[in-house]
Formats: structure tokens, sequence, C-alpha cells
């Protein structure tokens, strides 16, 4: 379990050793106050997804419910899922890739409540292919022999482009995947240092205002309204804290609601976590957070994932999701 943890995160942003240094066995690491709220540790990643978690705590919909978030920053799902076995986090946010990885090898992971979706819509999704201004690369298809960056390799995006190239009639296995952070992706376009790259907001934004064109929208390219990610909890913490996951989900879905019907608030909110500009936020594409996973979409994602290899064994869906 232990050399799967460190594998799982490889390349990321937390260090994988952390997965280690306890038992995982679910042991609560809450920290109860007076007043009987409850802090739990939630493990996310500095893009638009999160916002509802963050402007969900600043309405007081996690304090109604008797909780309080402290939220750690990490690269991508792959480093907190591990971070979240081991005990470092009760709660994180994966894409459904890492979560299903994670699931395939047996890793006692549980996605307990919705995280974010694609908008459905080419040309206007918080995802995109990008190339750089003037670049002569006009599909996916011209990405064969290329340099694409993803935030983590073997994972989610990584399967996205992967699937748009298919689609353009390229072959994906000559694609040269690189691993960069979304905030890092921006400055290496621009230098030439990567021909393309699978940005999300804001990052794509960042893109955009620097002249960057969009060539395919991967996410879309997946499936319809495709579930990108979702908010997850170990199997022991679940189990032995029902009444704090409870209230954990109870929470989220109003976070979710709010954000979709306030999308100036996410906005702001966002500028507190990230250090984009606001002028840039007020041009993002925002995704979609609705109030439930769609299945069918997960279930497209688990088949190009074969596709591509990356489960030993067919994750089981019915176990994983709620």
């Amino acid at each position: 379990m232990r050399r799967l943890l460190v594998g799982l995160a490889a390349g990321s942003m937390l260090v994988a050793a952390s997965a280690c240094g306890s038992s995982g066995n679910g042991a609560s690491d809450n920290t109860s106050s007076s007043t009987g709220t409850t802090t739990v540790k939630v493990g996310v990643i500095p893009i638009v997804d999160v916002a509802p978690l963050y402007l969900g705590q600043k309405e007081g919909f996690f304090s109604k419910h008797g909780l309080k978030l402290t939220m750690t920053l990490a690269q991508g799902g792959a480093a907190i899922v591990p971070g979240v076995v081991s005990g470092q986090f009760q709660f994180g946010f994966s894409n459904m890739t890492s979560l299903m990885l994670a699931q395939s090898n047996d890793v006692p992971v549980k996605a307990i409540a919705n995280g974010v979706a694609s908008t459905g819509v080419s040309g206007k999704d918080f995802g995109a292919l990008v190339v750089k201004k003037g670049s002569t690369l006009k599909s996916a298809k011209a990405l064969e022999g290329k340099k694409v960056a993803v935030n983590t390799l073997k994972n989610i995006n990584e399967t996205a482009v992967r699937e748009s190239v298919r689609k353009a009639g390229g072959d994906p296995d000559k694609v040269k995947f690189v691993e960069l952070a979304f905030d890092q992706m921006p400055a290496a376009l621009d230098k030439g240092q990567i021909d393309a790259a699978m940005a999300v907001e804001p990052a794509l934004t960042t893109m955009l205002n620097q002249g960057a064109q969009q060539i395919a929208w991967p996410l879309v390219d997946v499936a319809p309204n495709l579930t990108v990610a979702m908010y997850f909890t170990s199997t022991a913490y679940a189990t032995k804290n029902p009444d704090v996951v409870k209230k954990f989900q109870e929470a989220t879905a109003e976070s979710l609601a709010y954000a979709d019907a306030h999308p100036d608030e996410v906005r702001q909110i966002v500028a507190t976590y990230t250090k984009v500009p606001a002028g840039v936020l007020a041009k993002v594409i925002l995704p979609k957070w609705p109030a439930d996973p769609n299945r069918s979409s997960i279930e497209a994602l688990e088949k190009l994932s074969e596709t591509d290899g990356l489960f030993k064994k067919t994750p089981d869906l019915n176990t994983l999701l709620p």
C-alpha cells in the first residue's frame, strides 16, 4: 500500500512520504471547539473548480453544519489521494481518473460529493488545449511529435487530450506529454518551452490574454457534461465519522448550488486563493457545479482510461461513487 501511495503522488507537489506517516486507520484528526464546531482539513487545487468550498465557508454554509474547513493547496488529485488515505486530510478534491485509479488499486477511497463538471460546450469550456499565438498548429492532430503540457501525467487531462487527438484523426501515442503545474503553463508556452498546454481556468484565460489560441476542448471530447472531479474521503474515515461526512455533504451541496447561481462572487473568491489578477478573473469561463455526478460521463472516462492502459483492473464504480 505504501509503495502504491508513493506512486500515486509521484511528481506532485505534496510529498507522498506523508502517506506513510500514519496507519491510515481512519482515526479522527478533527479538532472540535467548545462551540461544537469541528475543524477538518481539505486537500484542494488552486483552480476555479474548488471555489464553492471557499465561497461556502465565507457564506456560512459549513459553519451552519458545525464545520470549519482548513484548505491545503496541492498540484493535482494524484497528490491529494495519499494525503486523505493517510489521514493528513479528512477530505480532498480529486479528478475522477485519480479516484478510479486509486480504487482499481485497492486504495480505500470513497467519493462523497460532486465537485465540478465541464460546460459541455466546445469553444466555451473551462478547459482547453491551447497553442502559442501565431502557431502553425491548428488542430489536435497536429500535436503528433509535439510537446504538450498536462498538470499530471497518466491522468484525466492526458486521457482527454489523447481523445481529442484521436477524434481529430491523429495518433495520441506520438504526442510527447510533459508534466507542468497549471500556473506554470502560461510562461512555458510564452517562452516556447512547450508546444501546447491542456489548461483549465484561471490559467486558460491568462494564456488567452497572452494571445494563445484554442485548438480543442478535450473535456468536451471525453463525454457530454463530463463530471471532472469530486470530493472524497477514505473509506475508514467515512465508516468511523459518518456524522461529519454527512455534514460535509450537506454543506457542499449548498455551496455548489450557491456558486452555480452567483458567478460574480465565484470570481471574487478565486482571487483569495490564487495569484490571478482581477482583470483576468473577470474573463474566466466558469465550469458547472451540478448537484449530482453524471454517471454515464464517468463511465465514458473510465473506458478511455482503460484504452490508455491506466488501470490494472477495472474500477468498481458502484463502490467508489455515492
